[in-house]
């Protein structure tokens, strides 16, 4: 299963953007799936997931990003609002054909290519 990425950019502080994935194969409307973030010479980092109609948030996105996804498109997005210079990374796509949508990088078998988000005070 390969995992698409995109929508990514520069943004003003303040302003949105929202990222797609595409996945491969029919998927998502069994696996867990998830975004994370990695900013430079740092983890990479839990943002948001979603399975089963369940999400979690990380407590720094809470109320200014939202999962969502597609089945009938095998595609996921991430909304992001009120995005602030502190948001800008690299952004990743995960998918977990077990379901899980936990916070553990280690839980997810499929991996986008990453997209790039740099967010301007």
């Amino acid at each position: 299963v390969q995992l698409q990425a995109s929508g990514g950019g520069l943004v003003q502080a303040g302003g949105s953007l929202r990222l797609s994935c595409v996945a491969s194969r029919r998927t998502f409307s069994i696996d867990g799936i998830s975004w994370f973030r990695q900013a430079p010479g740092k983890e990479r980092e839990f943002v948001v997931s979603w399975s089963g109609g369940s999400t979690f948030h990380a407590d720094s996105v809470k109320g200014r990003f939202t999962i969502s996804r597609d089945n009938a498109k095998n595609a996921m997005y991430l909304q992001m609002n009120s995005l602030k210079p502190d948001d800008t990374a690299v952004y990743y796509c995960a998918a977990s054909p077990t379901g899980y949508y936990g916070a553990s990088p280690e839980g997810y078998s499929y991996w986008g290519q990453g997209t790039q988000v740099t967010v301007s005070s």
